[in-house]
């Protein structure tokens, strides 16, 4: 019998999270200490623990259910920690693991050990994004994905880059060679134009020029 969340029952050693065979299926990334998708990770990883229902093995503000018996709830524990492992890197497993750490304290562990690469990764980043001009570029849609590619990278290390700059970003040293009429006429427009508008006139100008 499946028990559903609050529902007064007789505990039961059955849960809805023991019926996922492969867990890549819903949490297709794999993170590891030096990449920029932990963000993602961590909203597919929440989706996945709510939609089968063992998310108050994350939160210790939820109580344990009263309808889950003790084996049960060290079973799913055990799960969840299992699904940490199985989407995050080798290496990165290794540095996190500790025997008979909690779902909650591999958690914390993660996030410490990413929040300390994120300083060091966001510059790197930013110098990164700020040395693209299209010059580097065959064409205009290229440089214009690399940059949408940066911001996101930068979205993810929780150092944003705001609308204004990317725009401001994509006209750069663009008023002086073929694109030039339609950036100047971009920089000029108060307000400046979101970065999708900008980006829609710069490829309308390449392909009607």
């Amino acid at each position: 019998m499946v028990v559903t969340e609050g529902e007064p029952s007789a505990k039961s050693t059955f849960h809805l999270a023991f019926t996922v065979t492969n867990i890549k299926n819903s949490i297709a990334i794999i993170i590891k200490q030096d990449d920029d998708h932990y963000a993602i990770h961590v909203d597919f990883f929440h989706i996945h623990i709510c939609v089968y229902n063992v998310k108050y093995h994350n939160d210790k503000k939820l109580p344990k259910p009263t309808n889950i018996d003790n084996t049960t709830w060290t079973r799913l524990d055990a799960l969840v920690k299992q699904r940490i492992y199985n989407t995050i890197s080798p290496e990165l497993a290794h540095t996190i693991m500790k025997p008979g750490a909690t779902t909650l304290g591999l958690l914390k562990h993660l996030q410490e050990i990413i929040q300390d690469n994120r300083t060091t990764r966001s510059v790197y980043l930013k110098e990164k994004f700020n040395k693209k001009y299209l010059l580097a570029f065959s064409n205009i849609t290229d440089y214009c994905a690399c940059l949408n590619k940066l911001a996101d990278q930068l979205k993810n290390v929780v150092n944003p880059i705001s609308e204004i700059k990317m725009v401001l970003k994509l006209v750069s040293r663009l008023t002086k060679g073929e694109y030039y009429m339609v950036a100047t006429i971009i920089q000029q427009t108060d307000p400046l134009p979101s970065f999708n508008k900008a980006k829609s006139s710069l490829h309308l100008d390449f392909f009607f020029s």
